[in-house]
């Protein structure tokens, strides 16, 4: 089915909208019943059937069923976060006693949620890259966990060659694809098992809500929507969901934008005399870009750059001459934004995570590239050049 007709039409034809142009947000909190009977049927299947919104709501249903379809995913369950929808996939795969390794950069809440595991007695162990799985895998592992590109360092693994490994171990394979959006990239069709998205980002697009969803088959997504999905309380409420279906309406013709600028943006700064290297993986010099080219439909517009210099005050300085870019966390919204990790997080997690303090993160907006280039430029009058 083509992503453009289920990002605008999929399930907005259907008899209960009564011909709406926008699909009703169905409000309530709970749904009747004509007998005692049909209510005891219906909770067999909370997840599918309306019985209360804790469980599921026409309205983020339709949200799931376009989300399934975008990630040619048997089914797909919203979350209230994107943290929500992580946190109950790691819960849902793992017990006491479990290991969860993890290969590459991670978003940094998954990392803490992982050693929150801990207390329960599930353990984790990174690795760097692919050749050192077979050495980190244990015999209580249960689950690999990767992002690609990678939190901040935006480095590429072979998704199919990760995904064929995990199988071949017997283990579980989750991957967060927030950074491609099912648009330009499927991991499950690579053989990963669930993918994982935070709806805050690009899907929603425009700063508005807060969700997460994760997608995969029936076997191992069921589970999660009857357990930990009811259990945690991270519902996706219907006002959200209806924004996620806005979102969707103009996901392509958005990220066609984002990936233009976001492409502009940063081939203006690998020329530039003040960036040591930019991590981009549109980018010809980027390490990855042949593999890229063969496992990604495009690029999104959320990159990082390395100043010329490692003086916290030099990159705090350079954030604050911007006038376009606005300073915040987050990105995927229509506002260009820019943050320097190396000023936020704490220094013995930078370390860990091996982000230089020059870093800079941009995401790029839909304000014109040229616009975005003039800030960046004037703003980087102040950095000293490489020598």
């Amino acid at each position: 089915m083509n992503d453009d007709w289920i990002c605008g039409r999929l399930g907005e034809d259907e008899p209960w909208a009564l011909g709406a142009v926008n699909p009703p947000i169905f409000e309530n909190s709970l749904f009747t019943f004509e007998t005692a009977a049909e209510l005891a049927e219906a909770i067999k299947d909370e997840d599918e059937r309306y019985v209360y919104w804790r469980g599921t709501n026409p309205t983020v249903d339709l949200a799931q069923r376009k989300l399934a379809a975008l990630e040619r995913a048997e089914r797909a369950k919203c979350f209230g976060s994107g943290m929500g929808a992580i946190s109950a996939t790691i819960s849902s795969l793992v017990s006491a006693g479990d290991h969860v390794l993890v290969l590459g950069s991670i978003y940094g809440p998954t990392t803490q949620f992982l050693r929150y595991l801990e207390k329960f007695g599930v353990t984790h162990t990174h690795v760097g890259d692919l050749t050192g799985l077979d050495s980190a895998i244990r015999s209580n592992t249960r689950v690999l966990y990767f992002e690609s590109p990678s939190y901040m360092s935006y480095r590429l693994v072979d998704i199919a060659e990760v995904a064929a490994w995990a199988s071949g171990q017997g283990l579980v394979s989750v991957m967060d694809n927030t950074w491609s959006t099912p648009l330009f990239q499927k991991p499950l069709t690579m053989g990963v098992d669930l993918v994982i998205h935070s709806l805050s980002k690009y899907v929603g697009g425009h700063s508005d809500l807060v969700g997460g969803v994760v997608a995969g088959s029936t076997e191992l997504i069921r589970p999660i929507a009857l357990t930990e999905y009811q259990l945690y309380g991270a519902a996706m409420s219907p006002h959200d969901a209806a924004k996620v279906i806005k979102g969707l309406r103009t996901l392509p013709v958005r990220m066609a934008a984002h990936q233009e600028r976001g492409l502009a943006v940063a081939a203006f700064l690998d020329a530039h005399e003040a960036v040591r290297v930019v991590h981009h993986p549109g980018l010809a010099s980027h390490p990855d870009r042949g593999l890229a080219s063969r496992q990604m439909a495009g690029f999104s517009s959320v990159f990082g750059f390395e100043l010329g210099s490692d003086d916290r005050q030099v990159v705090a300085a350079f954030l604050d001459r911007l006038k376009v870019f606005r300073i915040a966390v987050s990105w995927g919204g229509f506002e260009s934004l820019v943050a320097a990790p190396a000023l936020t997080i704490e220094e013995s997690v930078r370390a860990t995570m091996g982000v230089p303090v020059g870093l800079v993160r941009l995401s790029v907006g839909l304000e014109p590239a040229d616009t975005l280039i003039e800030d960046l430029a004037l703003a980087l009058e102040g950095v000293v050049p490489l020598a």
